[in-house]
């Protein structure tokens, strides 16, 4: 446990969780189950099961890093900054760089900081089924979904031989498939061989940064050109640099497509990534019509199969709604259909294009 270092990417903004989650707060830190905790919390309380505290960093926007001390309260030194988005690749190779030159033995747990996990204990017997396969085989170990609907807004693993299926099980994956169409979607949920693509990464310091040399030497070197100033007081300027100059890439496309040491565990631990107010429904209790409602004076009549969330102080009626989202939060209404949900990214930026200045 010792050599365990854990990577929680937390710099993205939820923009599919609008108008909840919004650039100044984006929904990892946010409570959107009502719990009293947030998702960020909650990921970093499950990890510390498996890593010691003082080997827990996080990587955030630069904009973020007040937030991520408030929440969970660590050494300033584990808070990396970003000063853009450039994607998990960028990410990656930053704390894999930071880490290993902290301890070239160093095994990494990388994991968004917005999923949620409701067997926690099945979690941790999973990762270390995961970190034993990395360490004996120098591979890289994605944890794998069974899919539980032809959702196109998850990546896709195909592994070997998809017959007697254990959960738990390790098996060497075919190919990845990042969020396909809605029609191949169901092709791979029928065929029973393709799981959902979690996100969540095992492996050794050593073996990601060897790969990502293999596969993206351009962007590697420019997070080893100035090793030397890792964990010193140069860290951050050669960083930022690093960031300006590197491509924006996913770890999936940069890595993990092309390689060939790539495996997946088969997992069952009550996962969902809470990416869409769809995701965060099916974790909801819902009424007697299907109706999953947060807001003490909501009153649905002849409604069936939405989801609400509206401030405790705001009287709501909704009549002849089906499969609808309707959500209040910072002065703004979104009414979307749910089969819709993975355009709400994209009715962003129009919006942003017709109406900037309330952005501003």
């Amino acid at each position: 446990m010792n050599n365990n270092f854990a990577v929680i990417m937390a710099g993205g903004i939820g923009s599919r969780f609008w108008p909840m989650s919004q650039e100044s707060h984006p929904k990892q830190f946010l409570d959107v189950l009502g719990i009293g905790k947030t998702l960020i919390q909650m990921t970093y309380e499950r990890l510390k099961k498996l890593v010691p505290d003082s080997q827990i960093y996080v990587v955030t926007n630069e904009r973020y890093a007040g937030l991520v001390k408030e929440q969970i309260g660590i050494a300033d030194n584990q808070i990396l900054t970003e000063p853009m988005r450039k994607n998990t690749a960028a990410c990656i190779a930053y704390a894999s760089h930071k880490i290993y030159n902290l301890n070239p033995n160093a095994n990494l747990i990388v994991a968004p900081s917005d999923h949620l996990i409701m067997k926690e204990d099945r979690f941790v017997d999973i990762v270390n089924v995961a970190l034993e396969k990395s360490l004996s085989e120098e591979c890289l170990v994605t944890l794998g979904i069974k899919p539980s609907r032809p959702d196109s807004g998850y990546g896709y693993i195909q592994f070997e031989d998809g017959r007697d299926i254990l959960m738990g099980e390790v098996r060497k994956v075919r190919q990845f498939t990042e969020k396909p169409n809605r029609e191949l979607a169901e092709i791979f949920l029928k065929s029973g061989d393709y799981y959902w693509n979690s996100g969540i990464f095992i492996w050794t310091a050593k073996t990601i940064i060897d790969s990502l040399q293999k596969f993206k030497p351009e962007l590697n070197q420019l997070f080893t050109s100035k090793g030397d100033d890792y964990n010193t007081a140069a860290e951050q300027d050669f960083i930022n640099e690093a960031f300006y100059n590197c491509e924006d890439i996913s770890i999936d496309f940069a890595v993990l497509e092309n390689a060939k040491n790539v495996h997946v565990v088969l997992a069952n631990f009550g996962w969902s990534d809470l990416g869409t107010w769809g995701s965060l429904y099916t974790h909801l209790e819902q009424d007697v019509e299907g109706n999953a409602v947060i807001g003490e004076h909501v009153h649905m009549f002849e409604s069936e199969n939405c989801i609400v969330n509206m401030p405790d102080d705001k009287m709501v009626l909704l009549q002849g709604l089906e499969d609808y989202i309707v959500v209040e939060a910072h002065g703004i209404l979104m009414v979307v259909k749910k089969n819709h949900e993975q355009r709400i990214k994209g009715y962003l930026k129009e919006i942003k294009k017709k109406d900037p200045s309330y952005f501003e």
